[in-house]
C-alpha cells in the first residue's frame, strides 16, 4: 500500500512563500500523476493544482500565476511551491495520486 506524507506546511506573512512536499513511499506519481487541494474552514474541499504522468499542469484561477506544481519522479516526490500567499489561501493542503492521499498540512497566512 503506498503512502503519501505531506510537509513544507506552516505560519507565514501575506506575500510570503512556503513549499509543500509530498513524499510517495512507492512509483505511484509516474502512474496517475498527483494534485494538490485544500480544505480551508468551514468550506468544501477544492483542488487546487494537478499534474498528469505525462507532466501536463493545470491550476484553480484563484491560484495561477502564484503556484507552480512539480514532481520529481526519481525521488518520487511531488511539490507545490506556493508565493505571493493570501490570507483566504489559508487551509489544509492535500496530496492525492490516484486513490491514495495524504493526511495533510496546515498552511496559515496571517500577518
Amino acid at each position: 500500500q503506498v503512502q503519501l506524507v505531506e510537509s513544507g506546511g506552516g505560519l507565514v506573512q501575506p506575500g510570503g512563500s512556503l513549499r509543500l512536499s509530498c513524499a510517495a513511499s512507492g512509483s505511484i506519481f509516474s502512474i496517475y500523476g498527483m494534485s494538490w487541494h485544500r480544505q480551508a474552514p468551514g468550506k468544501e474541499r477544492e483542488l487546487v493544482a494537478t499534474i498528469t504522468s505525462g507532466g501536463r499542469t493545470n491550476y484553480v484561477d484563484s491560484v495561477k500565476g502564484r503556484f507552480t506544481i512539480s514532481r520529481d519522479n526519481a525521488k518520487n516526490t511531488g511539490y507545490l511551491q506556493m508565493n505571493s500567499l493570501k490570507p483566504e489561501d489559508t487551509a489544509v493542503y492535500y496530496c492525492a495520486s490516484g486513490p491514495v492521499w495524504g493526511q495533510g498540512t496546515q498552511v496559515t497566512v496571517s500577518p
